[in-house]
């Protein structure tokens, strides 16, 4: 019988077997995978020269579309310069020397390896030729920088004559190119060549129009860095960056606070504050113009002038007043206990019967176009309510430029970007030491000024350093030699379902201008 329940129990093992081996049921094939859909950025253009390190134009935007395609050792976030094509590094003897540690596997966009010996050959070619944009205190000078040493395949030494607090920032932001392309350029200036817009950055130029002021950039699939997350990137010409918003012909444009809530409303955009780090500044000739040498007459222009009423009307409420201390009050050493010189045309009126009747009371005040047209008949308006007469002349951005590199003005208003970065730009601008009529103040001097712009560059102790810059700030708010008259704020707004993953670096205001805008981040 046992026998019996054995042989019926391995004839239904068998049965079960023989069921589950039938014939399969036929499965639907997977639905083939639809092909990502490549994302395209378009953004406001204009013709801000070649993007090689030589040929853009030195404003931002000509600047940040060279670095697209350029990388430089260091890099910017949030918080501060992080590692980029050099990974680490060492300062050492007491801030005599640098030692840079490079990533290994990084290529040029033509393929070839990029090395120590790139950056030793940029910095030598530099010394020669010097860029467009050279961030203060990257001094080339042999006098300075004494000796450029390959240590290794992926190492780098700088030797410096003496400690320089701005000197790792600065080197650290040239933009470095390949020896194999340009060791045999005499003129950078004319190279325009394909090759000369070749670098080891996350984007690629593909097309430019001098004529129409477009750029088209695509993705560098061999980036060695983070993921590149816009496939093309596309700068075009609008006659109106917010209604090209609106239509859809770009994808993110500053917007004025009047229109803003129509943006606001509609869910599909996303609005985006922004830092008061680009900003209006009045400049005196005090070489051409005597009179200005007298800070009397200088707080009389600081008194008579509503920097607030600037703010309310030409920025429609989007700005901050400067700090008369020059550094902005989102710059992270800003002193906000300073002077500050509100609208009092009384006190400005003292100030000039105390200058006595040889000083004039007319000057020509030259602008560039648009808002500073706008900035300047304002300021007219002001002053001529304490007896000043402005002359308000205006000039293209280029032409205004060259009168100011050439000194051939007698006040100026400049509007420009960089007022986050490192403080030393008080020392470029205000030193005695200074000729440079394109940043400097020819004409001006207060020793005590001079020593302590000298003293803060040496100082490596970040605590004393900033107790320098805020004594510094305070000898400006008193002697006003220039006056800052208000930081844009505002917001830019761009479209959500495009992209998304703009931001701001930690010292400059436009989130378009910084190529981590267009990377992976990591959480």
């Amino acid at each position: 019988m046992r026998k019996s329940v054995l042989i019926a129990a391995f004839l239904l093992i068998a049965l079960l077997t023989m069921i589950g081996c039938g014939t399969p049921k036929e499965t639907a094939p997977a639905a083939p995978e639809e092909p990502k859909k490549p994302v395209v950025v378009r953004l406001e253009g204009g013709d801000w020269g070649y993007p090689n390190p030589f040929t853009h134009y030195s404003r931002g935007p000509g600047v940040n579309k060279m670095r697209l395609i350029f990388d430089s050792l260091l890099e910017r976030d949030e918080r501060g310069d992080i590692p980029w094509l050099a990974e680490s590094w060492s300062i050492l003897d007491g801030g005599r020397r640098y030692v840079f540690q490079l990533r290994k596997g990084v290529k040029w966009q033509d393929g070839k390896p990029f090395t120590a010996r790139d950056v030793a050959f940029t910095l030598n070619y530099y010394r020669k030729h010097p860029p467009v944009s050279v961030p203060s205190g990257a001094s080339f000078q042999p006098d300075y920088l004494l000796s450029i040493n390959v240590l290794s395949e992926h190492q780098v030494e700088l030797v410096v004559a003496e400690p320089n607090a701005n000197f790792l920032q600065a080197i650290g932001r040239l933009s470095i190119i390949p020896e194999h392309i340009w060791k045999d350029v005499a003129e950078p200036a004319k190279f325009t060549d394909p090759q000369s817009v070749i670098g080891t950055g996350p984007f690629r130029l593909t097309d430019y129009s001098k004529e129409h002021g477009s750029y088209r950039y695509e993705a560098n699939r061999e980036f060695w860095g983070p993921k590149v997350l816009v496939d093309v990137l596309e700068f075009v010409p609008t006659s109106d960056p917010v209604l090209a918003l609106e239509k859809g012909d770009i994808d993110l444009a500053g917007v004025p606070s009047d229109v803003l809530d129509r943006f606001r409303k509609d869910p599909s955009f996303v609005l985006m504050e922004n830092p008061g780090f680009w900003g209006y500044r009045l400049r005196f000739n005090m070489q051409r113009v005597e009179e200005f040498k007298d800070r009397q007459l200088r707080r009389a222009f600081a008194y008579a002038i509503n920097r607030q009423d600037l703010v309310d009307k030409i920025a429609r409420g989007a700005g901050v007043v400067g700090s008369m201390g020059i550094l902005p009050p989102q710059h992270r050493w800003y002193n906000p206990n300073l002077p500050q010189y509100e609208y009092d045309p009384k006190k400005a009126e003292e100030l000039l019967k105390g200058l006595g009747p040889s000083v004039k009371r007319s000057y020509e005040l030259l602008v560039g176009s648009g808002a500073e047209v706008r900035i300047g008949e304002l300021l007219k308006e002001h002053l001529s309510q304490v007896g000043i007469e402005l002359r308000v002349v205006s000039a293209d951005t280029k032409s205004r430029d060259a009168r100011i590199a050439e000194g051939k003005y007698e006040i100026v208003l400049v509007g420009h970007g960089g007022w986050g970065g490192d403080p030393d730009y008080l020392r470029t601008r205000f030193s005695s030491r200074v000729g440079d009529w394109f940043n400097g103040t020819p004409g001006y001097d207060n020793p005590e000024l001079t020593l302590l712009l000298e003293k803060q560059i040496k100082e490596t102790d970040e605590n004393k350093r900033k107790e320098l810059v805020f004594r510094i700030q305070h000898l400006l708010a008193e002697d006003v030699p220039e006056i800052p008259l208000y930081m844009t704020t505002g917001y830019t707004v761009f479209r959500r379902e495009k992209y998304d993953g703009w931001m701001h670096v930690y010292d400059h205001h436009a989130p378009t201008h910084n190529k981590l805008s267009y990377l992976e981040r990591k959480k």
